[in-house]
């Protein structure tokens, strides 16, 4: 049943024009908090306006093919005398070989912290670079490159020359960390199940699977060694080796795991990531460390190097598909024993890092079902043993790091539109917070009295910066987007905020046109965020150029967190159980309706657009809502009983309805908050997207949505990119990621003009 705001809602998103009743009741429950707070939100906005009018002397538009020229910065490390920093910049190039295409490359550079912005490449060539790491002297670096198709490791002596192959193992080598002694380096890889069941010099230790292989037929995971030779009219092991033989030459696929779905392609193989150890030498043989049918991840030395602090799920007797607890062990680099250190039934323990002397390890925990904020934790180790404190923090906190004296635990967390860095006082146990939420913190790394990090604002979605440990007068240490951006003309996000019908406070922006002129009327787009518990702010960097250039093209743009989304706490994260329309849709019109009641916005030119969840909420909102002039999805879930099947992201129908499709009551539930539901309704000219290669939310979504649409007669356009994934605006084809933001600024133009 609508809930009597609900339907007061519908009924004045009906009218054309005016502040109706719903309006007045949203804006008069705020006043007296606005009124309480009208000195603080004055001194805000001439801040704005101050802002504003220094960042929009840039003469020139913000550009679609701008979006080639972002460098995204990444990776940063410091070396451990404090004087130089190196990180990787991933740009986006012209390609050789094909005249119009574009191809994404990573190189790393090296900055002098002592010296302002001196910067130079440390790589280059086609094959490009990633993941860099000091060696402990600083004398070399490690890091990973592609050889045939496979990563490898190399190292790159600071002193000059060209770098060393280190690793030509055939599985590949990614994550490269150095041992305290500087000798050895240690490195993860992933490797089949078959892989692992053929390959006794990759598992010198053999073990058996002792978790069920639901392989239907085989009670005791037999037939998994066949020796038999392959022949298809011999015997029953000859049949069966023949049978396998098509599945290693990929002429069939043969599924059994629950989790067949990838980001582009469906794969029956089950995968097990491990970790080995090298001689920091070249043609040194890797060792494993891991072994066993399980997955092992967030290896790191200790600081005298005898042991790694890692975490797996080995105590579980679950196919690996059905377990879904972790725990944190200790392992010792030379015998290869293992020990527990946290374990509990039905959670999940990520994240370790272990402090400089061994008596910390920061950690965090969360239940293996459900809505989740993972909760920050310490293990406080002695002599007679270990204690837990868990620290009240609800946000979502990761990329541990300690301070060399161990006085303080620096970590970041995405909170209210930003990504701040945050550090935990070890005497105070308090959480101070150490850049604002008007900016994102991205890769960072700690030495002795320098803080070096990856910074992004509306002024520039990346650039390095250096400051204290306090991060006390931050110096700009790189200028590789702040110079082509120099000279264009930037719209900055107003915050805003209002309290919404469950008293919920939803933070909201509003990006008025470049050139914005009061006496003119604009239109509008109103752009949502995927997740559902994503979160968009000034500090989120994925929307910095699509929102810049909606504004140079005249637009007004208005992004909301609605109730469901990150960054604002556990119960606001679970604002949108068992409710994926109604109550988030209240949310960003609310948003919508804070910007139109200024009266700048053209309400007869308001349009709306979102990917993922947003797709559903497009596809929802405009099924119950007529004042929208155009309106885009892209790569959505519109029907969530069959996303259950369709989509590799399945298990946000049992965590956020509370059952599965065959279940009557979940079935009830999933159909009433489903857009497909409603496609009758929808009269709104509408554009849908869907990448081809997309499993996370399925393509079949799209296609129904359409062809439901087409065969009423309904307004609607169908574009399908070949190739594309579910990251294809992130990190897809550049070709199709200006295809997709021009398709949708051309289809708005149809119809607002």
């Amino acid at each position: 049943m609508e809930s009597a705001i609900f339907k007061l809602n519908h009924q004045r998103l009906n009218e054309p024009t005016g502040l109706k009743t719903v309006k007045k009741l949203r804006y008069i429950t705020c006043k007296k908090q606005f009124d309480n707070m009208k000195s603080i939100l004055t001194t805000a906005l001439l801040l704005i306006i101050s802002i504003t009018s220094i960042a929009q002397t840039g003469s020139q538009p913000v550009q679609v093919t701008d979006l080639t020229l972002i460098k995204q910065l990444g990776s940063v490390s410091i070396s451990h005398d404090g004087t130089r920093v190196i990180y990787t910049i991933n740009a986006i190039l012209d390609n050789e070989e094909i005249e119009g295409e574009y191809t994404y490359r990573s190189q790393i550079y090296m900055s002098l912290l002592d010296k302002g912005k001196n910067t130079r490449a440390l790589t280059s060539g086609i094959s490009g670079a990633s993941q860099p790491a000091w060696s402990p002297d600083d004398q070399r670096i490690a890091f990973v490159r592609s050889v045939k198709n496979k990563s490898q490791i190399f190292v790159m002596d600071m002193a000059g020359g060209e770098p060393i192959q280190i690793t030509d193992y055939k599985y590949g080598a990614n994550a490269p960390k150095w041992s305290p002694d500087g000798k050895k380096l240690l490195f993860s890889t992933t490797l089949s199940l078959n892989e692992m069941l053929k390959d006794t010099a990759a598992f010198s230790r053999k073990t058996d699977v002792i978790w069920p292989l639901e392989k239907p037929g085989f009670s005791q995971n037999e037939n998994l060694r066949n020796t038999a030779k392959p022949n298809p009219n011999g015997s029953i092991e000859q049949i069966r080796s023949y049978l396998d033989k098509n599945e290693s030459d990929k002429k069939a696929k043969v599924f059994t795991n629950l989790n067949f779905q990838g980001e582009s392609a469906t794969d029956p193989e089950l995968k097990f990531n491990h970790y080995y150890v090298v001689d920091a030498t070249p043609g040194s043989k890797p060792r494993a460390l891991t072994s066993g049918f399980y997955s092992y991840g967030s290896a790191e030395f200790s600081a005298d190097g005898n042991n790694l602090i890692l975490v797996s799920n080995i105590d579980s007797l679950l196919h690996p598909d059905r377990s879904e607890e972790s725990e944190i062990y200790s392992l010792n680099v030379k015998s290869g024993n293992l020990k527990k250190i946290l374990s509990q039934k039905k959670i999940r323990y990520s994240n370790p890092v272990l402090s400089p002397s061994g008596n910390w390890l920061s950690y965090v925990f969360s239940p293996t079902t459900g809505i989740n904020v993972p909760k920050l934790a310490l293990l406080k180790i002695t002599e007679k043993g270990a204690k837990s404190i868990s620290i009240p923090f609800d946000r979502s906190a990761g990329s541990f790091k300690w301070s060399a004296d161990e006085r303080f635990l620096y970590f970041t967390a995405q909170s209210n539109g930003g990504a701040p860095l945050y550090r935990l006082n070890m005497k105070t146990m308090k959480v101070e917070q150490l850049s604002n939420y008007e900016s994102g913190t991205g890769s960072y790394d700690i030495s002795k009295n320098k803080l070096v990090y990856v910074k992004t604002e509306v002024q520039n979605p990346y650039e390095i910066y250096s400051a204290d440990l306090s991060n006390k007068s931050p110096q700009e240490l790189t200028s590789f987007n702040s110079e082509w951006i120099k000279n264009k003309r930037l719209s900055f996000p107003e915050k805003k905020s209002y309290i919404n019908s469950k008293g919920m406070t939803v933070e909201y922006w509003i990006m008025k046109p470049a050139g914005f002129n009061p006496d003119n009327r604009y239109p509008v787009v109103l752009q949502m965020h995927g997740g559902p518990s994503a979160m968009w702010g000034p500090g989120e960097s994925s929307m910095w150029h699509e929102f810049q250039y909606f504004c140079s093209q005249g637009y007004g743009v208005i992004y909301a967190n609605p109730r469901g989304s990150g960054g604002y706490g556990e119960e606001f994260l679970r604002g949108n159980y068992r409710n994926w329309g109604q109550g988030p849709t209240e949310d960003v019109l609310g948003a919508l309706d804070g910007a139109v009641a200024e009266g700048w916005a053209d309400q007869n030119k308001l349009t709306i657009t979102g990917g993922s969840y947003a797709g559903y909420l497009t596809a929802w909102i405009i099924a119950h809502d007529k004042r929208f002039a155009a309106a885009s999805a892209q790569r959505g879930v519109y029907d969530l009983k069959t996303f259950f099947g369709e989509g590799n992201a399945w298990q946000l129908v049992p965590n956020y309805f509370g059952g599965f499709p065959w279940q009557d009551d979940i079935d009830v539930i999933l159909k009433r908050e489903s857009p497909l539901t409603y496609v009758n309704q929808i009269n709104t000219p509408f554009l849908i997207f869907h990448g081809e290669n997309d499993l996370r939310t399925g393509v079949i979504q799209s296609e129904m949505l359409y062809k439901s649409l087409k065969v009423q007669g309904k307004t609607v356009e169908y574009v399908r990119h070949p190739g594309g994934t579910h990251e294809l605006v992130r990190s897809g084809n550049v070709r199709q990621r200006i295809d997709q933001m021009l398709r949708i600024f051309e289809f708005f133009e149809r119809y607002i003009n």
